[in-house]
């Protein structure tokens, strides 16, 4: 009997529930980057889920001004969010989740609910893991 030791190899198709691993992972860095979960959830707690660039700034302490723009930007050529420019002086700009960006809110909220319930058994962990 010939028992040679195989490597068992996981279909990457089959570890991503039969998606294309790719896209998932190019998604899931980009909402999963710092500042683009809080946007999202920023305009879906915003009356109307309509905001300023403004109100979007005081909404998420610590990001900067490019940031915002960059990250507003990403989330607008993914089709999550809409920016509509007012022509009026001085001018006026508004960000608003699409369907496709309230369709986030869900996962996003479960995601939060989840960090919410176990931050402190992380923290702990990395505490016992760093003390090695």
């Amino acid at each position: 009997m010939n028992n040679t030791n195989k490597t068992k190899q996981l279909d990457p198709a089959y570890v991503c529930g039969h998606k294309d691993p790719a896209a998932v992972r190019e998604l899931l860095t980009k909402i999963g980057d710092k500042w683009s979960i809080f946007l999202v959830l920023s305009l879906a707690k915003i009356h109307g889920n309509r905001a300023r660039f403004s109100e979007l700034e005081r909404s998420v302490p610590g990001i900067s001004q490019r940031m915002l723009t960059l990250t507003l930007r990403n989330l607008e050529r993914d089709g999550l969010v809409t920016r509509e420019v007012f022509p009026e002086v001085p001018p006026r700009v508004e960000y608003e989740l699409t369907v496709l960006g309230k369709s986030l809110l869900r996962p996003l909220d479960g995601l939060v609910e989840w960090v919410s319930v176990n931050w402190e058994d992380v923290k702990k962990a990395q505490s016992n893991f760093d003390s090695k």
